[in-house]
């Protein structure tokens, strides 16, 4: 035996050490197999939609592949409030899913007024969006109850109504009057900095213009489409399929957004770019609050749905290809961080990006940097904690023994920007040893 007294002690470095995974690298995501995504594909109706989505009514405003999605998703949710409140199995839990779809819709309704405020912000798309101004109407009456004169001062302005939105109707049917009259209230208020407003009910108080929300929206062709082609006797099959509608146009918003970040960080508007990614960790919050809504569901019903509907092996979300790519492309920001910084990466591996990234936020020069720079690693923690969420829901809503690997490889990934983290380690290190808060007691 060696006598522990004969060991030399080890020798401790008072310099900070941070190792950065260049090396270590994680395949990517990969969607489900091809016949599994086509036939989710067609059960969400998605070629449908992507027609809507895409469709280009109005070639002078850009906001259009972002709003219209948007809208429509709002729109597809006030028809899953008609769903639940017409759900007549007696065990349903009408009271939570209002409260849900409620809370739901509202950060909609935030995300669309924060979309509205961009484009407006933006001169080149300010000024392009498709209203209509009532205060030129000359009171003059599309259809009855279409537009309702209110008086402002000693001015006379219009409100219009949609004629094919769900809303009005909800507002008009007992059951659902309340939860939409506070959805009118939610939007007049959301939509208080942007200089129209949506036109779908809201007591539009200060006389603003209307989006032309039928025109942009189609709502009547969007409900065409309500029902899944794949008919079982299950109630949770049309809450299912409408959950994913939802989810699909809002990936699509997400991955107009991701493209917009990358024109404007190749067009060095690091402002704006900043602002798309703060907006892009939002929707990943509100994917996230969309998958959430599973959690409502009757197990046994959703449970036997899940063998109607052939569902087996992989986790669900990987059969949307959408959702795999998005992923994707919210990782490859971190390729933009070197033009971001100004500098190249070192071909031998050396910290170059690091301290560039520790000059900017010590200076502060350039603080428009160091806002996108936050927004991109905001966007990191949206995509992480959507799937952490996700793995902890498939095991609530499916149990345990879930196949969860693809999700835990996701989680394990290390950081998508391993020079930030490192930029910020040292220089937390450094203030610890300068100016730093000294919570010793002397």
């Amino acid at each position: 035996m060696v006598s522990s007294e004969n060991k030399t002690p080890p020798k401790l470095s008072n310099k900070l050490s941070v190792s950065v995974p260049t090396m270590f690298k994680f395949d990517d995501i990969e969607p489900a197999p091809a016949t599994a995504c086509l036939a989710y594909e067609n059960y969400v109706r998605l070629p449908e939609l992507r027609k809507l989505w895409s469709s280009r009514d109005f070639p002078s405003w850009k906001n259009e592949s972002i709003l219209k999605p948007a809208l429509q998703a709002l729109e597809i949710t006030f028809r899953f409030i008609s769903i639940v409140l017409s759900d007549p199995r007696p065990y349903a839990n009408r009271r939570e899913w209002s409260r849900r779809l409620e809370s739901f819709v509202n950060s909609q309704i935030e995300l669309i007024a924060e979309l509205c405020e961009d484009g407006e912000d933006d001169p080149e798309t300010r000024g392009t969006a498709p209203i209509a101004d009532l205060s030129t109407s000359n009171g003059v009456l599309t259809r009855d109850g279409s537009l309702v004169w209110k008086v402002k001062g000693e001015a006379a302005v219009v409100s219009r109504i949609s004629e094919a939105s769900l809303l009005p109707p909800l507002a008009s049917w007992q059951k659902s009057e309340d939860i939409a009259n506070r959805v009118c209230y939610a939007i007049e208020c959301q939509m208080r900095r942007c200089p129209y407003t949506l036109g779908l009910g809201e007591p539009n108080l200060t006389g603003k213009p209307n989006l032309q929300y039928d025109v942009v929206c189609k709502p009547t062709d969007l409900h065409s489409i309500k029902k899944p082609l794949t008919q079982v006797n299950n109630h949770e099959n049309r809450t299912l399929f409408t959950t994913h509608q939802i989810l699909e146009s809002w990936i699509f918003v997400a991955r107009e957004v991701l493209n917009k970040v990358s024109d404007r960080i190749n067009g060095q508007d690091f402002t704006r770019a900043s602002s798309d990614c703060w907006t892009l960790e939002k929707i990943w919050k509100l994917l996230e609050e969309i998958e959430g809504l599973h959690l409502l569901m009757d197990p046994d019903d959703f449970l036997k749905l899940k063998n109607q509907l052939g569902v087996k092996s992989e986790p669900f979300c990987f059969r949307s290809e959408a959702l795999v790519e998005i992923t994707k492309l919210s990782k490859d920001l971190k390729h933009k961080v070197p033009s971001i910084l100004g500098v190249e990466v070192d071909p031998t591996g050396g910290p170059r990006i690091q301290e560039a990234a520790m000059t900017l936020y010590s200076k502060k020069d350039r603080y428009e940097k160091i806002h996108l720079l936050q927004g991109m690693q905001a966007v990191e923690l949206g995509v992480k904690r959507f799937f952490h969420s996700y793995k902890q829901l498939l095991m609530i809503v499916m149990g345990s023994l879930e196949p969860l690997d693809s999700l835990t490889h996701i989680l394990m990934e290390p950081t998508y920007f391993p020079s930030l983290d490192a930029a910020k380690t040292f220089l937390g290190d450094r203030s610890s040893r300068g100016r730093g808060w000294n919570l010793t007691k002397s």
